[in-house]
């Protein structure tokens, strides 16, 4: 064993790390030294992959340097119990995952323009009728979210016609075709006329159950949802009486604050609701080992790893 290889202990207790990234994991092998937890000699420990880390984990380790995520998101483990609040959190930064997120609300906001539901019933009932929908130009797309994702979701939108009201916390440059604001001015600005709201923020103190009926009414009758930042965001009563209204169309739930959604939920029987088990997108093997890797040579170094989250904002 290399003695400059920087040992890595893997944390979770919903999924299995090792099986899902070992292989990539191997080409960084070289650098870093996978462990399972409980790891032997823990204060040798210097980073952690986690998702959902044990409640007791992190304390275990006393010489962490940095704890990486499996994915963009990290607010699971900036609430892990015992974290300490100087510790690095790092989240992936994967072009292919944003690619893939920007195919799904694709997906899902040309269903929403071209009536495919409406299709879907009629092929269920053998009725042929041609329902001739809008063009893109006629469907207004809210994103809450402009980060690295929102802004690919955004430019791909604009670039089929959709006009496209992007909203941040803070300022940010915008695209062709696209309307950025920011503050709590601009989300009422970006809300109004928007027909399709795609949420991509990430979730902290501020933005959980920002999605309510007070949110959701801001949009145009008829109006479409796309979730795909976390369950929490939404207010789920409040959805189902904006579907039950007639207020909103239909949305796209792709999570939810309860994962697996449970069997018994109305979500799964509720006509104008389409649910995926939280799969819009996923970052590469590759690109977490890249990540992993990153952050090794960074704490090899001295150096806060590369996209080390802002802990006190929460992304």
């Amino acid at each position: 064993m290399s003695v400059d290889r920087l040992p890595c202990v893997l944390l979770s207790t919903t999924t299995d790390l090792r099986g899902l990234f070992g292989t990539a994991l191997a080409g960084i092998s070289d650098h870093v030294e996978i462990l399972d937890h409980p790891a032997p000699n823990p204060e040798r420990v210097r980073l952690a992959l986690g998702w959902r880390p044990p409640a007791d984990a992190l304390p275990q380790y006393p010489n962490l340097a940095a704890l990486c995520s499996i994915a963009a998101g990290v607010d699971n483990l900036l609430a892990c119990p015992g974290r300490p609040r100087d510790l690095p959190v790092v989240r992936v930064v994967d072009p292919d995952q944003a690619r893939a997120m920007s195919g799904f609300v694709l997906w899902h906001v040309i269903g929403h323009q071209r009536r495919f539901a409406a299709y879907a019933a009629n092929q269920r009932d053998r009725v042929w009728r041609r329902l001739y929908p809008r063009d893109a130009s006629a469907v207004p797309v809210g994103i809450l979210g402009y980060g690295q994702i929102g802004r690919r979701v955004a430019g791909d939108l604009a670039a089929l016609g959709f006009p496209v009201r992007a909203w941040s916390r803070t300022p940010q440059g915008s695209g062709p075709g696209i309307a950025h604001r920011h503050g709590p001015d601009g989300l009422s600005a970006m809300l109004a006329g928007s027909e399709v709201l795609v949420n991509l923020l990430p979730l902290t103190a501020e933005t959980r159950g920002l999605i309510d009926a007070a949110l959701l009414s801001c949009l145009r009758p008829g109006g479409y949802l796309i979730q795909v930042g976390r369950g929490e965001h939404l207010v789920e009563a409040d959805l189902l009486a904006a579907l039950e209204s007639g207020h909103l169309a239909g949305a796209a739930l792709d999570v939810f604050a309860a994962e697996p959604l449970p069997a018994a939920h109305p979500f799964w029987d509720h006509p104008a609701i389409r649910v995926t088990p939280h799969e819009a997108c996923e970052a590469s093997p590759q690109a977490v080992a890249r990540t992993l890797l990153a952050a090794a040579e960074a704490v090899r170094a001295g150096r806060v790893p590369p996209d080390a989250v802002d802990a006190a904002r929460g992304y």
